[in-house]
């Protein structure tokens, strides 16, 4: 390489020079001005001409060669280097994005131009610093219908989103929606949303399916890589929705569980279950049963429910939804903190926490003894009395008695099976759930007795904030850095943001009962000296109130 000084106008342009977008006047401008000033700083470079030619080519500085010549220059300072394999295609490049980077059209044709030169992706990632997958994205763009480059070439470019719907897309389809799109005399700007829709395809994602490569295989789906993903995550998707869902049902019928069935899913994604079956939120029992379904993803969720015992039909309770005042006309009740449904799931969480609690933590065998008195009076209980004679008894009562029986008939046990077998019974006697096997108040009280507070999961989930009301929700952002938002979906999305790391239990799901329901029920219940041991006496109390917030929330929903 050496310089020399040569006459501008002598000089030819590069045909595959790597900047090919028009520069602005105003650039231009400012820099026939500095040429004007204090001349060229940095020399042109030129090659010589092949094929036979004694001329020169320039490799880079076309720009400054072109406004040396409004200049009047007579004579500009150039360097010469040789001619390169490439024809200096890597080095143009890198100079000009040095100096300024490269218009995203540009650049996307510049690597083009040096794959077709024999240059490889790996080498083309070395020498620019860049990694392969950025160099494999550009590639793709430059799959781009050549009427939408020439647009986006002088600046007016879509987003990462939409460019990465229009790649996807065929050149075939692309010029089928540019037709209905592409800018006007009267109005230059192009609709870049318009033009992404127009191309938008459902995409069904690998990592959403459950099924695996023998299906997938079987229903003829091929995965495709996102190249505009993050790198970290698996993002092959097929446009074949039917297979993809096709594939998805096989999986389910071949690994549907005992007591399962595969449920159709709402226009909301929510699932459909039976009539009046009750969704489970908890951990299931044995009797539960067990329901698959895809979602609006097109994943295969899970979810349990339990359906009623058969009884006869009851006479329908009046209306509970307005509350008539004295002159008759009904008052519109206030919203409840806490919907129907929520109560439910505080009632299965605080259901199964006392049940984690009586099999695992420390008790006394003085507390165990009081909780069976508690777990006996519970309103879901019925015993026989002896004098009825009634012998059978509770019959789940017995498979925990058997056990304290030895081979001679009689009581034979030592410590360790006497506390199992009083924690399987408190276990089968208390519950909180809000149906027939309420144990009410009594519960409450044992599990605030044995801490089963610690055993109740976090609640900081989308399906359980859903149903809080917007003042017990904003109440919630209490003790957090998380701010009340102008709309409700925004602070429960912040919320669970939050309590993803974290652990939230409503203040309404802890165990222990308001202290005027519990005076309450201990005036109800107080024993006196003149109290006589009649018969029938013993009998549950079927009257005993249930708690406010559960009778207030039936059939509202929560913002």
């Amino acid at each position: 390489m050496h310089l020399m000084k040569v006459d501008p106008r002598a000089l030819r342009e590069n045909p595959d020079r790597a900047r090919q977008t028009k520069s602005t006047p105003q650039a231009d401008a400012l820099l026939l001005a500095t040429i004007k000033a204090v001349g060229i700083v940095q020399p042109p470079v030129i090659v010589p001409e092949t094929g036979g030619g004694n001329g020169y080519i320039i490799n880079s500085g076309h720009r400054r060669v072109k406004q040396a010549i409004a200049a009047g220059l007579e004579e500009i300072e150039v360097l010469v280097d040789a001619v390169a394999n490439d024809n200096g295609a890597m080095r143009a490049m890198v100079e000009n994005i040095a100096r300024e980077a490269l218009n995203p059209v540009d650049q996307w044709r510049a690597i083009e131009r040096l794959v077709a030169l024999g240059w490889t992706e790996e080498a083309i990632g070395v020498a620019l610093a860049l990694p392969v997958r950025q160099i494999k994205k550009l590639r793709l763009l430059a799959n781009v219908l050549p009427a939408m480059l020439d647009h986006m070439a002088k600046g007016d470019m879509p987003d990462e989103r939409q460019l990465r719907t229009i790649a996807a897309a065929s050149l075939e389809e692309q010029r089928e929606v540019w037709k209905k799109h592409k800018p006007s005399k009267g109005d230059p700007q192009v609709s870049w949303w318009s033009v992404a829709q127009g191309l938008q395809k459902t995409r069904m994602y690998a990592r959403h399916a459950s099924f695996g490569d023998d299906l997938a295989q079987a229903y003829g789906i091929q995965w495709v890589e996102d190249l505009f993903a993050p790198a970290d995550e698996d993002s092959r998707y097929t446009t074949n929705v039917e297979a993809f869902l096709g594939a998805q049902q096989e999986w389910m019928t071949q690994h549907l569980p005992k007591r399962g069935i595969i449920a159709e899913a709402t226009n909301w994604g929510e699932v459909k279950l039976p009539p009046k079956a009750e969704r489970v939120h908890g951990k299931p029992g044995k009797s539960d049963h067990t329901a698959m379904y895809l979602d609006r993803e097109g994943k295969v969720q899970t979810v349990h429910y339990r359906l009623p015992d058969p009884k006869k039909a009851k006479g329908k309770s009046e209306d509970a939804g307005d509350v008539a005042g004295d002159d008759g006309i009904a008052l519109s009740r206030q919203r409840p903190e806490v919907t129907r449904k929520g109560v439910e799931m505080i009632g299965d969480f605080r259901t199964d926490a006392l049940h984690e609690a009586l099999a695992r933590a420390p008790i006394e065998d003085e507390m165990l003894l009081a909780l069976l008195i508690l777990a006996f009076a519970g309103r879901n209980i019925s015993v026989a009395s002896g004098a009825s004679g009634d012998v059978y008894g509770y019959a789940r009562i017995d498979r925990h008695a058997a056990r304290l029986v030895g081979p001679e008939g009689k009581l034979e046990f030592d410590r360790e099976t006497l506390q199992q077998a009083a924690r399987g019974v408190l276990i089968d006697v208390l519950s909180c759930r809000e149906n027939r096997t309420d144990s009410g108040i009594v519960a409450r009280l044992a599990g605030n007795a044995i801490g089963a507070d610690g055993f109740l999961p976090n609640m900081g989930t989308d399906e359980f904030l859903s149903c809080l009301s917007r003042a017990a929700l904003e109440g919630s952002c209490k003790d957090t850095p998380v701010l009340p938002r102008q709309k409700v979906k925004d602070t429960r999305a912040a919320l669970v943001e939050h309590f993803k790391e974290e652990r939230f239990v409503h203040p309404s799901a802890r165990f222990a009962p308001d202290a005027t329901k519990l005076a309450s029920w201990l005036v109800k219940h107080e024993a006196s000296e003149d109290d006589d041991l009649e018969e029938g006496s013993g009998e549950p109390d079927s009257t005993e109130p249930a708690e406010a917030p559960d009778e207030e929330a039936y059939g509202v929903a929560a913002e």
